[in-house]
Order: C-alpha cells, then sequence, then structure tokens
C-alpha cells in the first residue's frame, strides 16, 4: 500500500482517529504534508466520542492532589465511588501510583500546574480556529460552565474561588439565586456556584470530530481501518497491521491514547501511561441547561448535547480488558435526578444509554507532545481528562516541532524524555 503523494509532498502516517489525531491531521496537512489515518475502528470510536463534551479551561490543577492520600483506602472500598482502583487490579496499578504520589510534591505541583495553564491559555483560540477551519462553528459553544455546590459551607466555596482565581481562571462567585438565574432547571437545594466565564462545550462530540474528518478527506487525505502490529524503523519507517498490510512513510505520529504505550515501547520509550475508565449516562431528555454543570460534591457532571443531556464522571483504573461496570454508569442518574429535578421527575435510569471508554493519563496530567528518539517519530497522546480541549492546540504545537519552528510555548514538559 502506498500513499499517491503530490509533487513534493512527504508522506505522513498517524495512528488513531481520536480528536487529538484528526486535529493533527488537519494542521500538517495543510502544512504541506500527504497525510493517512490508520485506526483500528475508526473516527471518534473511543472517548472521542464519548467524552462530557467539556472545553475544560478551567482545570489547571494536576490530578495529583495530596488531599487524594487520605482517600486512597476508601477507593478500594467503594465500587460506586468518584475515584475507584479496581481490587484485582492494584497492584498491576501500583507502579503508576508511585509517580502518580511523587507529583504531589510542591515542586512538582507548581511545575505541572504551569504546564497544564500553559496549555489551556491557547486551547479555546486553537480550537476556534479549528471549527471556522471545518465549517462546523456550532459544535463550539462559548457559554462557560458551572460549578455548583449544595452543603459544602461558605468558607469553603470561598476558598475554592480564590484558589481558581489566584491560578488566573476567569471565575465569579455566585449564590444559589444567582445560579438558578443563568439556569432554572437546577435544584433549589444549589447554595453556591463558580461560574468560569471563558470555558466552552460542544452538544455533539462524535459530530464534531466527524466534521473534521470530512474535512481531512474532502482536502485529499486517507483514511484506513486497520489495526497497527509493528513499527519497523530500519532502512526507513515502515508499518505493519495485523492484517498483514504492510507501508513505508516518511513521518510517524502516534496519537493512539490509551493504546500507545506498546507502540512507544517498540521505539525505545518506557512511557508511565494507565487508562483511566470514564464513564457516561446518555439521557434523551433535554436539560434545559445552556452551558455544562459539574457538582463539586457529587464529582460528576451535566452537559446539554444535541441529542439529550450527558451525565459524565466517576474514574476507574481497571485496564484495557475489564468489562463495564454498568452501575457506575447508572449511579450519575440519582445525582442528575437531583440537580435537575423536574426534568427528570418521570424519568428512568432505563431510558439512558450506558458508555465506557479510556482516558490516556500520565502521572504528572501532562501529555507527551514532540519527538520520539527516533527520527521523523512524533507523539501526541497522553492527554488525560482535557484531550478534547487540548487537541488543536496539540496540533499547533506539533506542526511547529515537526516544521522546526519555534512553538508558541515551551515544549520542555510534554517531552516523552521526561520519563528516560
Amino acid at each position: 500500500m502506498s500513499i499517491e503523494s503530490t509533487p513534493g509532498a512527504q508522506t505522513l502516517t498517524i495512528v488513531g482517529a481520536g480528536i487529538v489525531g484528526l486535529a493533527s491531521a488537519l494542521a500538517l496537512q495543510r502544512a504541506g504534508f500527504k497525510v493517512r489515518i490508520l485506526d483500528k475502528t475508526g473516527v471518534a470510536a473511543g472517548a472521542s466520542k464519548g467524552n462530557a463534551g467539556h472545553f475544560g479551561t478551567e482545570q489547571v490543577f494536576p490530578l495529583a492532589d495530596p488531599a487524594l492520600l487520605l482517600k486512597l483506602p476508601g477507593m478500594l472500598l467503594d465500587p460506586l465511588g468518584p475515584f475507584r482502583i479496581r481490587p484485582q487490579y492494584f497492584f498491576k496499578a501500583l507502579p503508576w501510583f508511585m509517580h502518580f504520589m511523587l507529583n504531589m510534591l510542591p515542586a512538582r505541583r507548581a511545575h505541572n500546574t504551569q504546564a497544564i495553564r500553559a496549555l489551556n491559555q491557547k486551547a479555546i483560540g486553537a480550537m476556534q480556529q479549528l471549527v471556522s477551519f471545518c465549517d462546523c462553528e456550532s459544535l463550539l459553544v462559548l457559554n462557560g460552565s458551572l460549578l455548583v455546590f449544595e452543603t459544602t459551607p461558605r468558607a469553603e466555596v470561598e476558598a475554592e474561588y480564590r484558589r481558581y482565581a489566584a491560578a488566573g481562571v476567569a471565575v465569579r462567585l455566585l449564590d444559589g439565586d444567582a445560579v438558578r438565574a443563568l439556569e432554572p432547571t437546577l435544584s433549589r437545594d444549589i447554595r453556591h456556584g463558580l461560574y468560569f466565564t471563558l470555558v466552552g462545550h460542544t452538544p455533539d462530540p462524535q459530530g464534531l470530530c466527524e466534521a473534521m474528518a470530512r474535512k481531512f478527506v474532502s482536502l485529499g487525505g486517507e483514511l484506513v481501518i486497520g489495526e497497527l502490529a509493528q513499527i519497523q524503523t530500519q532502512g526507513g519507517l515502515s508499518l505493519r497491521t495485523t492484517e498483514g498490510n504492510m507501508w513505508q512513510t516518511e513521518h510517524l505520529l502516534l496519537a493512539a491514547g490509551a493504546w500507545s504505550t506498546p507502540f512507544a515501547r517498540q521505539i525505545g520509550h518506557k512511557v508511565p501511561l494507565e487508562t483511566e475508565r470514564g464513564y457516561h449516562l446518555m439521557m434523551p431528555q433535554h436539560s434545559g441547561l445552556s452551558r455544562p454543570v459539574a457538582s463539586f460534591e457529587r464529582k460528576f457532571i451535566i452537559t446539554p448535547m444535541t441529542q439529550g443531556t450527558r451525565l459524565a464522571g466517576t474514574v476507574e483504573f481497571g485496564g484495557l480488558k475489564a468489562p463495564m461496570s454498568p452501575a457506575r454508569a447508572d449511579c450519575l442518574f440519582e445525582h442528575a435526578r437531583v440537580l435537575l429535578p423536574q426534568i427528570f421527575a418521570t424519568a428512568r435510569v432505563s431510558d439512558g444509554e450506558r458508555w465506557m471508554g479510556f482516558r490516556p493519563s500520565l502521572p504528572d496530567s501532562l501529555p507527551v507532545i514532540g519527538k520520539s528518539n527516533v527520527d521523523r517519530v512524533y507523539f501526541s497522546f497522553g492527554h488525560q481528562h482535557l484531550g478534547l480541549t487540548w487537541a488543536a492546540i496539540s496540533a499547533n504545537l506539533l506542526e511547529q516541532v515537526i516544521l522546526g519552528k519555534q512553538p508558541e510555548i515551551d515544549m520542555a514538559p510534554y517531552r516523552v524524555q521526561r520519563f528516560d
């Protein structure tokens, strides 16, 4: 198999047709490369389809929070808790958690926070340019988001407000009535809220990816369904799929999300990537909300979607092979019924559609973006909860790296070599 190159164009293969791979494909296609995307399932078949649809630029704090240490024992005991480790997976995940806890040290946490902020500050602008290029501006709604509080004392809410404000996040502190003035369908039990004013969402994450894929194909890009088996670097770059197909490529980008680890290992990089299993329950009822609403106490998020209301949340460490835990999706319904009592008063959990997907997470909460140790092989994976948010800015940075331009932000925090 070969790519029919236009005169002077170099071939570039991307492994992964999630939103990170698609955004990168468009950026590199516009830069003059002849691009093929290889994916074992197809466009947006994984986390890019089922995410919460939230462009979470307010999420500037790394997941490695010292406050989690006291909660770790309970994570093993509560099968429906917001942050869970499957007991049978505990020892397999232990090395990752050792790295994770090292990133709780104050100096590392401050470094990682700054690196997250650097990406977040550019993320919305980059996505605006991308949706404009793909003629799907309606799939990016810039209406902010809410974090609501039911029982948390006012002093603690104010402390949360100050924490975000000190980190440079655009945020307003609201009382319950002001929250309901923005979102009248929310419960009267909500006493406070943080309004993140420069945050966005998409009402159709899969539709956004499909619009990007259509643009890519219309410009001459090629989408191939196939599962990568081996990367060969001797005598030039070549790829072999599990189906037995082989082709050569002049450049390779690995953007396979949670499945990136074995391929990175093939070219000499041992990356501590772990899989966070995320759940959602897609309800057909429309919430009446105009923006995402997250619950501080309940640790989940409600996002208005074109086809209804998405309830998303909970983190589960259990690897790529264990089956879905349906109860972890179903428990989101009871939380939503409390926050939106009128909308879900007569609804049933069986109305909803369960989903589980895999988030690729590194212990410092930063992605891997940039060059590998092999010439012309590049990485863009490990975007944890912020793949949707960071897809467009990651693509821009990767293009700058590949073309030898000065990147618009310091790339050192995202280099794969930080794990060497």
